[in-house]
């Protein structure tokens, strides 16, 4: 089974931290790191719905270790592979 999940920061260093710290607890893929705009970062990753749920678990918890702001998290679970286009 796969799953997206979805970390927002405000800044690219949080964003950063967020992902390194996800590939190294996890085996997750990264997707993209797309830039919102004033200056939120949302990093997409994907792998197995068990990975991804404790990649997000521990990326939500990066930007406090560099003093950066967690926007949202989100993960889900077997996504419409409508959505998967769209990112």
């Amino acid at each position: 089974m796969s799953a997206i999940g979805l970390v927002e920061t405000r800044g690219l260093t949080p964003a950063i931290e967020a992902l390194d710290s996800m590939a190294k607890a996890a085996n997750i893929r990264l997707v993209d790191m797309k830039r919102v705009g004033s200056g939120l970062i949302t990093v997409i990753i994907e792998g197995d719905v068990s990975d991804v749920s404790y990649a997000i678990e521990i990326g939500r918890l990066a930007p406090e270790r560099t003093g950066g702001e967690l926007i949202s998290y989100c993960v889900i679970p077997r996504p419409h592979s409508e959505l998967k286009k769209i990112l």
